[in-house]
């Protein structure tokens, strides 16, 4: 009887959900060449080839999407077990804060994952502005938050750096009317930047939606009604970056950074950190929907 080792179905998920051995081989705290090696040693335990290398990219092969459902499966009954059995269990309640324009794609997975390991511990995900999110946390109302601000501070610790883009309905042809038609959000922290931008070349513009509700504005840039700015890669699958050919100003670099992680002590708070570390450090690879060319 052959039997599947746990640490090794650990580092396979790790390199599954990280793209490759090297970001998985950063996030498990271990060498490329020790996850190689367990990899190797779990293609051989089961004589399939797991991963799919040919390509720049490793991608897993079809018996690697099989074993990825039962991994995370016997992963995930390993942990309960452990956890509901032995005296370090962690419970709680962690408060993060999030705003609104980096939610997706990546907060989802790293709520995902911190259940997972720590399935007794509550995460309450509250999300807003910077500005609102600042405030809270200077109050001791959240624990942990994420910020989007043009510039790191001395009591963060900036996560990534990302540009902002332009964003407008695929194929869509409202960046090219003038006055340029912009939706924002009432509380938008980008805004200000922009209008600066478009003063600087001379293009008019106009603010056709100013709201609270981030839902009112996807739903009227969807429509082709008007265009917005997000952090690159943030952008939701039924929105896409504008291709405007230099027709548009160039737009600043924003900074997503952390607040909380050292402050409290606490084992669960640091985990968090880590989890949302890993998240946001993959700052060159496209988090969601492609470039279109805008007809």
């Amino acid at each position: 009887m052959r039997n599947l080792d746990i640490t090794t179905l650990r580092s396979f998920m790790a390199v599954a959900d990280n793209g490759g051995v090297t970001r998985a081989a950063g996030f498990l705290h271990l060498t490329q060449s020790a996850v190689s090696m367990q990899l190797k040693r779990l293609e051989e335990l089961l004589g399939q080839q797991l991963l799919d290398r040919s390509g720049r990219t490793i991608a897993l092969t079809g018996s690697g999407e099989q074993l990825l459902a039962y991994a995370r499966r016997i992963v995930k009954l390993n942990d309960e077990a452990i956890g509901r059995l032995t005296d370090q269990v962690y419970e709680g309640e962690i408060v993060l804060g999030v705003p609104h324009d980096i939610v997706y794609p990546s907060i989802p997975q790293v709520l995902q994952r911190f259940h997972a390991a720590y399935p007794r511990v509550r995460v309450q995900l509250i999300s807003s502005y910077t500005r609102n999110l600042k405030e809270q946390f200077s109050k001791g109302k959240i624990d942990l938050i994420l910020t989007t601000e043009s510039t790191s501070t001395e009591d963060s610790e900036t996560l990534a750096e990302r540009p902002l883009c332009w964003i407008g309905a695929p194929n869509g042809s409202a960046w090219r009317q003038r006055p340029l038609p912009l939706a924002y959000c009432l509380h938008c922290a980008f805004r200000p930047k922009v209008v600066a931008e478009l003063d600087k070349m001379d293009i008019a513009w106009d603010l056709v939606v100013e709201t609270e509700s981030d839902r009112t504005v996807e739903a009227t840039v969807a429509a082709d009604l008007a265009i917005q700015t997000m952090i690159e890669g943030t952008e939701p699958p039924h929105l896409a970056q504008i291709d405007h050919g230099g027709s548009l100003p160039e737009l600043p670099v924003q900074m997503v950074n952390l607040y909380g992680a050292e402050v409290t002590g606490s084992h669960i708070v640091a985990e968090m950190s880590g989890f949302l570390r890993q998240a946001f450090s993959t700052v060159s690879t496209p988090l969601a929907a492609p470039h279109w060319h805008a007809a």
